[in-house]
């Protein structure tokens, strides 16, 4: 529910969408058309897929090193820019980003005066550890003219201490790009895990999400859709979208809130009750967990 203080009021877009693997113009193409209308229904926080202007199963280094971009210079982080400053808005997008000879599973946060920063996916999963460095950025957050953005990629959903250090330094709203896949004894009649993990990191961390997955099956690898936006309560603002369609997923939002009613009771405020004294591992606890 929108707070009656419309200090920090934003309209946030996950645009959930099927990249063609190696058909970066054609995927960042089709990306300014879903911007184009989310913007013309209000949006002005847009977040897109991981990997979203290449495609995600690599079958080799050199393929992947051969799609990669330099950011902010790249063909397809200047299309973003250039839509956001036409657009007026803030965009959150996954990109293989080029560094020299390295590579990394990264973010571009853009806004309408350009390029803000990026974020580097800090935990790899599966063989992206083939072809992607870990991130070496930390958890950055990024201060606008909307609100503080923290951003994560995907399997950085499954470690609790990525969202709490985003919401330690500031951060209101994470922006998660992803290509959440299948998981080993989903039961089909429930929420995603991804959807649960997301629910529970903006609950316990009183911080708004917005999570935007892909859509269709690459390489014979399916991927799940289902994007969503969380309130700072922790219950869904705006999806689960389609597991199978492309499509928008739209909420607007109170950034504000998530600081105002950080306080649960006369008591309880998530951030303020934590003890770090008492989250130090002993030697015998770090034997037993080998």
């Amino acid at each position: 529910m929108v707070s009656k203080h419309n200090e920090a009021l934003i309209t946030v877009a996950c645009i959930q969408m099927e990249p063609i693997f190696g058909e970066t113009a054609r995927n960042v193409a089709t990306t300014v058309s879903m911007i184009e209308q989310a913007a013309a229904k209000g949006a002005n926080l847009l977040v897109l897929p991981e990997l979203c202007n290449t495609g995600y199963v690599f079958s080799s280094r050199d393929e992947a090193f051969r799609l990669a971009e330099n950011i902010p210079d790249g063909h397809s982080s200047r299309a973003w820019i250039a839509c956001a400053a036409r657009l007026n808005i803030y965009l959150v997008a996954g990109i293989i980003e080029r560094d020299g000879e390295s590579l990394y599973n990264s973010a571009v946060i853009i806004g309408p005066e350009g390029y803000i920063g990026r974020y580097r996916k800090v935990h790899l999963w599966g063989d992206e550890a083939l072809f992607f460095e870990p991130g070496n950025l930390g958890f950055p957050v990024f201060k606008t003219r909307i609100g503080t953005i923290g951003c994560q990629i995907c399997y950085d959903c499954w470690f609790p201490e990525s969202f709490r250090i985003a919401a330690l330094q500031g951060a209101e709203i994470v922006c998660v790009p992803t290509n959440w896949v299948p998981i080993p004894g989903q039961d089909p009649t429930r929420e995603a895990m991804a959807n649960i993990l997301v629910m529970a990191a903006s609950h316990s961390n009183s911080i708004f999400i917005a999570a935007a997955n892909r859509v269709g099956i690459e390489r014979e690898q399916p991927f799940i859709g289902q994007s969503l936006i969380t309130s700072y309560t922790g219950w869904p603002a705006a999806g689960p979208a389609s597991a199978i369609n492309a499509e928008i997923v739209m909420a607007t939002v109170n950034l504000a809130d998530a600081k105002r009613h950080r306080n649960w009771n006369d008591f309880n405020q998530v951030l303020r009750d934590r003890r770090p004294e008492a989250y130090n591992f002993s030697g015998s606890i770090n034997e037993s967990i080998g």
